[in-house]
Parts: structure tokens; C-alpha cells; sequence
């Protein structure tokens, strides 16, 4: 039975998922927006809201909670100086989940996961759907 048995397991052993998810937070933290799957945006969306809560904190002993989960020091200290200050008065819901296509291979939906207050390249298109997706004509 799986009873009181929290989170998916995505089909990885325990040490591949907790790669696969410091991965994910690392680079969505990094770029401010990623395409991954419903499920594995779902799961990561926790733990990026709890790294964001770490960087408001700002005292050493969260860096070092941040160093530990995160991949690169780089990231940790765009976490504390940039990310951090755009969601100071923000209490919560850091991150946004936006339905982007099916893959082609075997059907996955597909998500973009990105923060909130994502500061866009300046050629970005900023509709909601993939680059070079036109949109559909309603039937006549």
C-alpha cells in the first residue's frame, strides 16, 4: 500500500530523481524559463519555491543550504542577488506552469515552468506558444 507516500517517482531510483530535480531547479533558476514535462514541472515547482524562500532569507546558513541542493555557485549567487530582491514583498507562488505542446515522440504534455517576474530577451514572442507555432484558425 502507498499510504502517506508523498511525490512521483517519475520511473528513477532515488539518487537519479534527486539529480534529475537539483537539474531542473539549477536550470530554471539559471535561464528563468524551462520546457519539461507536466509531471517533473509539478515536482520541481516545490523545491524552486523553497530555494527562492532561501535567498530571502539571505543569512550564510541558507547560501549554504542553497550550495548544497543547487549545482553552481553561479546560480546560488544569482539566487541571492537578483531573484531574491524581485520577490521581496512576494509571499509565495514564485513560478508559473503554462501548457505548451504534446511531445511528438510519445504524447507527453509538455509545460514551460518560469518565474513570475522573468525579465524577457528583448526578440522573445510572448504568446504562450512555441516559436514558429502559428495559430489555429477557428473552422468555418
Amino acid at each position: 500500500m502507498r499510504h502517506r507516500k508523498n511525490g512521483r517517482q517519475l520511473g528513477r531510483n532515488t539518487h537519479h530523481r534527486r539529480a534529475l530535480f537539483r537539474n531542473l531547479v539549477t536550470s530554471l533558476l539559471d535561464c528563468e524559463r524551462i520546457e519539461t514535462t507536466e509531471a517533473k514541472a509539478k515536482e520541481v515547482r516545490g523545491f524552486t519555491e523553497r530555494m527562492i524562500t532561501l535567498g530571502k532569507q539571505g543569512g550564510l546558513h541558507a547560501r549554504r543550504r542553497a550550495l548544497a541542493f543547487l549545482q553552481s555557485k553561479d546560480v546560488v549567487c544569482k539566487l541571492f542577488d537578483d531573484v531574491a530582491v524581485r520577490f521581496r514583498d512576494r509571499q509565495g507562488g514564485y513560478t508559473r506552469i503554462i501548457k505548451t505542446r504534446r511531445r511528438i515522440g510519445d504524447a507527453a504534455v509538455m509545460v514551460a515552468i518560469e518565474l513570475v517576474t522573468r525579465q524577457s530577451p528583448p526578440g522573445e514572442i510572448k504568446t504562450g506558444r512555441p516559436e514558429g507555432e502559428k495559430a489555429a484558425k477557428a473552422p468555418a
